[in-house]
């Protein structure tokens, strides 16, 4: 019996508080929507309203100033538009939207009770174009660094540094400017003269940008030593050609002039230099000799030297006649020398056979006794024709 009684209170406990939370959900005559828009943009404020029985409705910013009354502005900002007022839903819109904007927007009906609900203005600052600063000159053989700043954004951007598509780490900081955010990423690498005009970017990502990007762009400006080479003309310089010599300088910052001249001498007298090129109207024999161009920055000086010799036209021809002469009286001793060789070769093959058949012919003799025999006696005995082997 008494099990029976605390079951039916839990029951009814249970049924009480499952009753009042109905109530309460039903009961609830307002309701808001946050809302998150870009600076500058348009917000737009719902306040739904449920069972609207005419009642007053205001509309207030988040100082708690009221904007709207039942429908009539109340504030004189005209940036603030009553764009629906019905029995289920009022709508206000919101133009240029600033940070200062942000904040809770209290939508409130004044029934027998006072109903409200808190719409929350979320304002995002999207980055600009980051800026990228160099600290110092970079110069070769140093170490440079550059820094990509994005002043202001909200919530912070994110920052990452790329060379020929791969991403060089960065150090980032942020600072907070009060409702923005400053960040800024650096980077430091050593350079050389191939650095020179390499490009580099800076990106920025924000939430509100989606899948673009703002990007800085950059071009490394590397300071360095010149170099110096002579270009000279093609062929051969006899007397009486012209001389066009060029001088090509590179170096950061290019230097402004270069200087020609003549090694343990002067200049000939109607040489001229025009720029990075040395001319000379019409060589002779006394122009010969070494020729150096110099050229100098403030990082340091480089050099290249160029010897002129000058042929006579005569000179050169009978040079360039007597080649196929010369190559003709190689190829003919080469074959007198091989023609030797044959002949030598060929007598020390044929005295080497004569010798072996007397050698053979001369061991025959001892299988004849008796025609050595013969021979030695003179013959004794016999009579006739005497036959000798040699």
């Amino acid at each position: 019996m008494r099990m029976a009684i605390q079951w039916r209170y839990c029951v009814a406990l249970v049924g009480m508080a499952v009753l009042s939370l109905t109530n309460s959900v039903c009961g609830q005559a307002v309701q808001a929507e946050n809302v998150t828009v870009k600076e500058g943009g348009t917000a737009e404020i719902n306040c739904k309203l449920h069972n609207y029985d005419g009642s007053i409705v205001v509309i207030q910013n988040p100082r708690r100033q009221t904007l709207f009354f039942n429908g009539t502005r109340a504030l004189k900002d005209e940036r603030f538009q009553m764009t629906l007022f019905s029995p289920r839903l009022v709508r206000i819109s919101l133009n240029n939207v600033s940070v200062s904007d942000e904040g809770g927007y209290f939508c409130q009906l004044y029934t027998d009770d006072t109903h409200h609900q808190v719409a929350t203005l979320t304002v995002q600052v999207p980055p600009e174009v980051p800026q990228v600063l160099v600290q110092s000159q970079a110069v070769e053989g140093g170490e440079v660094e550059l820094t990509c700043l994005s002043p202001r954004s909200k919530p912070p951007a994110s920052l990452h540094w790329y060379r020929d598509r791969r991403e060089i780490p960065g150090v980032s900081s942020q600072q907070d400017s009060g409702q923005t955010v400053s960040v800024s990423s650096t980077v430091r690498f050593i350079v050389s003269r191939r650095d020179h005009k390499a490009a580099l970017t800076c990106e920025a990502s924000h939430p509100s940008l989606g899948s673009q990007r703002r990007v800085a762009h950059y071009s490394l400006d590397v300071h360095f030593s010149p170099t110096v080479r002579i270009i000279p003309p093609p062929g051969v310089l006899r007397e009486g050609d012209p001389l066009s010599l060029t001088c090509s300088v590179t170096g950061n910052p290019l230097p402004h002039s270069v200087e020609w001249s003549r090694v343990n001498d002067s200049l000939p007298e109607r040489a001229e230099t025009k720029g990075t090129v040395l001319w000379v109207p019409r060589l002779s024999a006394a122009h010969n000799g070494s020729y150096l161009c110099q050229a100098s920055n403030q990082y340091g000086r480089a050099a290249d030297i160029y010897t002129l010799v000058v042929y006579d036209p005569g000179a050169v021809v009978e040079a360039h006649s007597a080649v196929p002469y010369a190559v003709v009286g190689g190829v003919l001793a080469l074959l007198v020398f091989s023609v030797v060789c044959v002949l030598i070769v060929t007598i020390w093959c044929s005295v080497r056979q004569k010798g072996s058949y007397l050698t053979h012919e001369a061991s025959g003799l001892d299988e004849h006794g008796e025609v050595q025999e013969a021979f030695l006696n003179g013959g004794e005995g016999r009579e006739g024709k005497k036959e000798y082997l040699l």
